[in-house]
């Protein structure tokens, strides 16, 4: 469905991280067009650490695969061609007006096949290459210090994507609590403020207010939830008790 492709890559070092970071998503498959550098020398393989065997089967491709009238190339291989770039042009430039990772996320369909377009790691994707692509995507940085590192960018656009699409969820066995136990929280919550004293019945509401709205906006799992209501029937004995 997926295949990164880096074009005349220019250090080892990044195409190892690549490596690295496509097996943390489960990325398969790396194009290599034109790489000038070795992308299995001992930092390559160093930085990819448990990813060796995306380095290994990473395809290799001469600068023409990227030309539409080469008889092999990246557009009959591929549904859709993305580029990837870091350098935005004005509303006239219309070759470099992007959209963002979540609006390119939101329009794949994951019966195509997409060509991951990265540039050079200094200098990245040229006004022609972008051209060619479908459409570029650029990543949200800081104007002052706008340009990321090839790799920490692969990184950020495969989380992305796994994120909709991956099949492991390391959280799934996690049960968040359901609004029918944050209910029975915020009724013991409240019985336990009733049998306290306020000054006034304005603050004792207060009291009702703000548990009922931290509860609202908590993000809680069902066994936090559990713990909660465990210390609030200890809390509501030690009253029972003292009174």
């Amino acid at each position: 469905m997926f295949s990164v492709i880096l074009i005349q890559s220019e250090n080892s070092g990044n195409i190892g991280a690549i490596a690295r970071t496509m097996g943390n998503f489960d990325f398969k498959e790396l194009t290599l067009i034109d790489s000038k550098v070795e992308h299995l020398n001992d930092e390559a393989l160093h930085r990819s650490k448990h990813a060796k065997s995306i380095l290994k089967n990473a395809k290799i491709k001469p600068i023409s695969y990227f030309q539409k009238k080469s008889k092999d190339n990246v557009f009959k291989d591929f549904d859709y061609v993305i580029a990837f770039t870091s350098v935005l042009g004005t509303d006239y430039n219309l070759i470099r007006t992007p959209i963002s990772p979540i609006k390119f996320i939101d329009t794949i369909d994951s019966k195509k096949k997409y060509a991951l377009i990265f540039g050079r790691d200094g200098s990245g994707l040229t006004n022609k290459e972008i051209k060619e692509c479908d459409f570029p995507v650029t990543i949200g940085t800081s104007k002052n210090y706008p340009a990321l590192n090839l790799s920490h960018a692969v990184s950020i656009i495969l989380y992305e994507i796994y994120k909709k699409f991956g099949k492991n969820d390391i959280i799934n066995h996690i049960k968040d609590c359901d609004e029918l136990t944050k209910d029975v929280i915020i009724d013991k919550i409240n019985n336990i403020i009733d049998t306290m004293d306020f000054s006034t019945n304005e603050k004792k509401e207060t009291q009702h207010i703000v548990w009922k709205r931290t509860l609202a906006k908590a993000h809680l799992t069902k066994r936090e939830a559990y713990a909660i209501m465990g210390f609030l029937n200890k809390l509501k004995k030690k009253q029972i008790n003292h009174d």
